[in-house]
């Protein structure tokens, strides 16, 4: 604990605390921030907290919770408001989706204090920007943007016009993976895809038929699938009709995901679109190559080709397949992917992403 940072109050405002990429972040930061010896503060929007995190918690999804929702609206924003202007934070870090001009117009200009750093966690910009660029200008000019990729943060200073961006990716506490790894599961010989089901941006239906296609069921390489979400539904029907019941294993959401990860034979990403995609450098911290879309954005900022794991070309599924059956067949490039894949990520540790948020904050 530095005594340095004694006092220094910082805020985290999130969407919730559970269940996605910059949800994690959020808490992985209160825990290290802490550490540092800040006073910290966490503000989610919705009841839900999984992660473990640490500092002051303000939970607005329990206020109001069975109101009309513009009651719960505004008696939510009173509480942030008050939040905000009570504590008098010398920092605030905000990893929400923003979609509504007039509400982030009026937190930008009249509640958030000036030391505030915006975070984009996905390539969709229409869940942090408005269309149009000078609505956008209205609520973030003078504000820092926080990119969780170059190719996002290249993307925001061409169609939005900001100044003041950053790229700071994604951190993975390395040493408690490892130890999470080592908890005993019995699922062995098959690989894994990982992520929310409740959109199909990661295309899990077309997944599914790529590795249909691939060598992997003829060598009884199971395809398992963690995660929840409405299309989960419909990806379970296909398996069927495919009569791939007994090959392809749904695990729904697993509170360890780490040993899976670890006994995987190969993890695989195919992904419309990311941000920073937490699957994949969870997946290499667990020693496990990874097969992936070159999509934006992401996946060309952690595989390096052949070296910790292969990058296919975006949306070609013909070559995703290829990349599947090489995995396999290839048994060099296997072991020397997975030989490389924990130290391709020690640039990504909790240690050296939050000495870069300690320089950007500036405490």
């Amino acid at each position: 604990m530095s005594d340095q940072n004694n006092n220094y109050k910082i805020a985290l405002i999130g969407d919730s605390l559970s269940n996605g990429g910059a949800e994690k972040v959020h808490a992985l930061l209160s825990i290290y921030f802490q550490n540092q010896g800040f006073d910290v503060y966490n503000c989610i929007l919705i009841d839900d907290v999984t992660y473990s995190f640490s500092g002051n918690l303000l939970n607005l999804g329990t206020i109001h919770a069975t109101s009309n929702s513009i009651t719960r609206k505004w008696f939510r924003f009173v509480a942030l408001q008050k939040f905000i202007s009570t504590n008098k934070f010398d920092c605030v870090i905000d990893f929400r989706m923003r979609p509504s001009f007039f509400l982030e117009f009026i937190l930008s200009r009249f509640v958030y204090p000036k030391h505030v750093f915006y975070t984009v966690h996905s390539a969709i910009f229409e869940f942090y920007f408005p269309k149009n660029a000078f609505l956008s200008q209205l609520i973030y000019k003078d504000r820092t943007i926080v990119c969780v990729s170059s190719a996002i943060q290249k993307e925001v200073e061409q169609t939005i016009y900001i100044r003041k961006v950053f790229t700071m990716h994604n951190p993975i506490d390395l040493d408690k993976i490892k130890n999470l790894c080592k908890d005993a599961i019995s699922e062995i010989n098959y690989i894994l895809a990982i992520g929310n089901m409740k959109n199909d941006i990661k295309q899990i239906d077309k997944l599914i038929v790529a590795y249909s296609k691939s060598i992997l069921p003829k060598h009884n390489i199971k395809l398992m699938v963690l995660g929840e979400g409405k299309f989960k539904k419909e990806y379970q029907k296909l398996v069927e009709d495919m009569n791939l019941q007994n090959l392809v294993v749904f695990k729904g959401t697993i509170q360890n995901p780490f040993p899976y990860y670890h006994n995987a034979k190969f993890s695989v990403l195919s992904s419309k679109n990311e941000g920073f995609p937490n699957a994949i450098i969870e997946a290499l911290a667990c020693e496990t190559p990874v097969v992936a879309f070159d999509c934006f954005s992401g996946p060309r900022e952690i595989i390096s080709n052949n070296h910790n794991g292969i990058l296919v070309e975006n949306q070609n599924f013909e070559k995703l397949i290829e990349a599947m059956n090489l995995m396999i067949a290839d048994n060099v490039l296997y072991q020397n992917c997975k030989k490389n894949a924990v130290q391709s990520v020690q640039k990504f540790s909790i240690e050296k992403i939050g000495s870069q948020w300690l320089e950007l904050i500036n405490p």
